[in-house]
Formats: C-alpha cells, structure tokens, sequence
C-alpha cells in the first residue's frame, strides 16, 4: 500500500503524528506488562500490532483510549497530550476521537443491531433520535446489515455481531480507530467478513491500530507492523522489513511458529 487514501479526523498543525507513543508504562500491581513502549501512527496510516500472547498488545490499545490509565510516559493524539494530570479535557476528548472493537462484541443483548448503533451517540455527542437512526441506518448498510437493523444481537451470527461493534464506533466519527484482535471469538469462515470491512476503511484512510494474529491481513492491508514481546516493540517497520525480513531473533521465532516456516 504506497499510497494513503484521504483520511479522516484531524492531523496536527505542525505535522507531528496523528497518535504518538513515549516510554509508555503499564503496571498491575507488581506486574510490568508494558515496559516502555514507543510507537507513532501517521494520519490515515494502518500499523498492524503482532506478537505472541501476554507480550502487551491488548494493554496498549487499552492505554491508548485511556481504558488503563499509562503508568509513566507520554500519549498524544492529534498533537494534543492525553495523559498526565496537567492533559487537557483527556478522557472526554479521547472518547470523541477514538473508536474502539474489542474481541468480544460487547452489544447490548436487550437492544437491537440499530439500537446498538445509536445509543452513544444521543448520550455522548447529542445527537437527536432522528439523526442518530439515519446514522445508524447508513453504517448499518455500509457494513452489510441493512437487512438486520431490527435484530438482536442473539439472532446474529459472530461476524454480523462484530460488524455491528465497528458500525457502533464508526457512528462516533472517530479520528483513529483501534481494533483488538476482532476475529479471535470468530469461526474461521467469518473471519473474511469482518476483515474485509476493515480492509475497506483502510482504503478509505482511516487511522487504525489493529492488534492481529492474522499474518496476511498484517501483509496486505498494514503500512507498517509493530511486533510487542515483553511489553515493549522489538520491531516496527514496513510488513516487508518486518515480517519478510526480520532483523531480531524474537521476531523470527514468532514468525516461524505462526508461519509454520
């Protein structure tokens, strides 16, 4: 992918990138699971996040929207610092910008697939019923719902409930979005569906931090690949440099497993 499509939200004035990490920390008690973490993410740029359980993937995501508060270090977005006492309107400016889908789909069971879609947007941008519905209705039919608005979530399948999580953050006009390893709780025949519709808001420039063990989706849709051991990045370059020519021994036993090479 050496051209970016036009991207959304917006970039820092002075060109700086539109997420940027400085020696993030990350504790629970006497256990360091992110130990210094460096990582930049460009406007409109996907950096696939790889590496072997435990190594920190689904903490950094969680850091990033402030889910878990950094113990040390520096987050910015959008040039704008979003940790620390002294950061402005963090949290609340976080949740505007920053759409997230976990491994589970998180739905609401007692709302419908439209329901679903519209409720953070009346309770957190006000949006008015009738343009939360109209929202909802066109992200719905974007990602191949439009026939299931009136659903609830025990009558979808995996995938169509995961379409539904990325329709419930995308109707928040996200700047950046961050997707946690979305095909992990999937059959292996609905994987497809829903990286495709990842895959598609790649092409249309949106800024994503995608946690994957999916090598190919990394390869083909990825500007550039982190690979996390031990809480920190070990490496982070082009899927190329990365995953077709790995510089460190981690990363070339991980790969070696997961490619069975």
């Amino acid at each position: 992918m050496d051209n970016a499509p036009q991207a959304h939200g917006n970039a820092p004035a002075d060109g700086s990138p539109m997420l940027l990490l400085e020696n993030v920390h990350k504790s629970f008690g006497s256990l360091e699971v992110l130990s210094g973490v460096d990582l930049e993410v460009n406007k409109g740029e996907v950096v696939c996040v790889i590496g072997p359980s435990g190594s920190g993937k689904s903490t950094l995501l969680r850091c990033i929207n402030l889910l878990e508060p950094p113990n040390k270090g520096t987050i910015y977005l959008e040039g704008q610092k979003i940790t620390g006492r002294k950061a402005r309107d963090g949290v609340d400016f976080v949740r505007r910008r920053v759409g997230m889908v976990f491994q589970q789909f998180n739905l609401f069971p007692h709302m419908t697939a439209l329901q679903n879609v519209c409720i953070a947007q009346r309770t957190v941008l006000e949006r008015s019923g009738e343009e939360a519905r109209e929202k909802a209705h066109g992200l719905l039919e974007r990602v191949g719902l439009s026939d299931k608005v009136n659903e609830y979530p025990d009558r979808l399948s995996g995938g169509q409930q995961q379409r539904v999580a990325i329709a419930r953050a995308l109707a928040m006009d996200p700047s950046v979005m961050l997707f946690d390893e979305v095909t992990s709780a999937l059959d292996p025949e609905l994987v497809k569906e829903v990286l495709d519709v990842v895959g598609e808001l790649a092409e249309e420039g949106m800024t994503m931090v995608v946690v994957t063990h999916e090598m190919r989706f990394a390869a083909d849709v990825g500007h550039r690949v982190a690979f996390m051991d031990g809480g920190t990045v070990l490496e982070f370059g082009t899927p190329g440099e990365v995953l077709g020519a790995p510089k460190h021994a981690r990363t070339k036993r991980f790969l070696g497993l997961v490619l069975g090479e």
